[in-house]
Order: C-alpha cells, then sequence, then structure tokens
C-alpha cells in the first residue's frame, strides 16, 4: 500500500503538531510519507521527502506553486504524480494545496473542478 504524502509545514503549529499526529496515524498502521525540510525533528522512523521551501499562508496560491518549485506541496503532489504515494494531506494554504495537485496531477477524465473533501457531521 502506497502512503499517504503529508505535508510537515502546513497549518498552525506546524511542523510539530503535524509530525505528532503523523506519527499517531502510523501507529495505527497507516502509511505516511512526510514531506518537509532536512532538519525536520521529530519524526521517529517515518520517510522524509525533502523540500527546501514552503508556501505561506498569504501567499498566492497560483504564483506560489509556480515559484516555489521546491515547496512542501508541490512536492507532495509530485510523489502522488510520481506513484510515490496514494494521496497528500496539508493543513496549509488551501489554494496552494489545490493549484499544486492541479498543475502536478493534472485532472482526472471528465472531471471538470477538483473538490475539497469535508468532513460532515453525522448523528
Amino acid at each position: 500500500m502506497l502512503p499517504i504524502a503529508v505535508d510537515a509545514m502546513g497549518g498552525d503549529f506546524a511542523p510539530s503538531q503535524i509530525v505528532a499526529g503523523a506519527l499517531q496515524a502510523a501507529e495505527l498502521g497507516i502509511p505516511i510519507v512526510l514531506v518537509g525540510p532536512e532538519t525536520l525533528e521529530g519524526r521517529g522512523d517515518l520517510e522524509l521527502i525533502v523540500a527546501s521551501e514552503v508556501i505561506e499562508m498569504d501567499d498566492d496560491p497560483a504564483s506560489g506553486v509556480r515559484r516555489k518549485k521546491d515547496s512542501t506541496l508541490v512536492r507532495a503532489a509530485e510523489a502522488v504524480r510520481d506513484g510515490k504515494a496514494s494521496a497528500m494531506i496539508s493543513a496549509g494554504n488551501t489554494g496552494a494545496t489545490m493549484a499544486s495537485a492541479l498543475l502536478r496531477m493534472g485532472r482526472i477524465k471528465n472531471v471538470n473542478r477538483p473538490a475539497i473533501a469535508t468532513p460532515i457531521p453525522v448523528p
């Protein structure tokens, strides 16, 4: 089973809380590969895809993806495209996450718009 590429630098309290969550998922048997800087600490035995740049929350999504080719989001999308990961997750810049997926992975045939997964609470 291919791992899920997790953007270690996206979201509030990153990377510590993202890495902690990735480690918890790995303990449950979910294959994880982190995407972050070479100096990423606390990752235990989790594999790392090295990325030297981060697309910040206030960066323009499309230009951020085009300018920061070695960003965690771009490298995560490339991991999926290249068959090194089955999916990518980021708690960072949502627009840049969508743009990196669209620009690096492309579209699925007959799907005109990408979608964002949203948890829907049920009773």
